[in-house]
């Protein structure tokens, strides 16, 4: 069977680690417009908060808090990801020419 995306991550054993376990979900999904501060508080010192993070940019998270950011930040991160990939490949044509 194909997996659609690309680098769809599943390993999610990083979770029982996580500082938000055991934490109502409702927290890390707000309505539009309300605060995260309290979201990203819990996540500020979680030892997995990469390995959330992680998880959400590879497997396209569109909402909630993951690895302490919200999804405008995760889109800024794979916006940036996606330049400096775009960089690199032109770099490396150039020095193969």
């Amino acid at each position: 069977m194909r997996i659609g995306r690309k680098h769809l991550m599943l390993d999610t054993s990083w979770q029982e680690f996580s500082n938000c376990l055991g934490v109502d979900p409702d927290l890390f999904f707000p309505e539009r417009g309300a605060s995260t501060r309290e979201a990203k508080e819990v996540c500020r010192g979680c030892v997995v908060k990469d390995d959330c993070l992680e998880f959400a940019l590879a497997n396209g998270e569109k909402f909630g808090i993951w690895g302490g950011m919200s999804e405008r930040e995760r889109r800024r991160i794979r916006r940036q990801r996606a330049l400096d990939r775009q960089a690199a490949a032109l770099t490396a044509s150039a020095e193969s020419a």
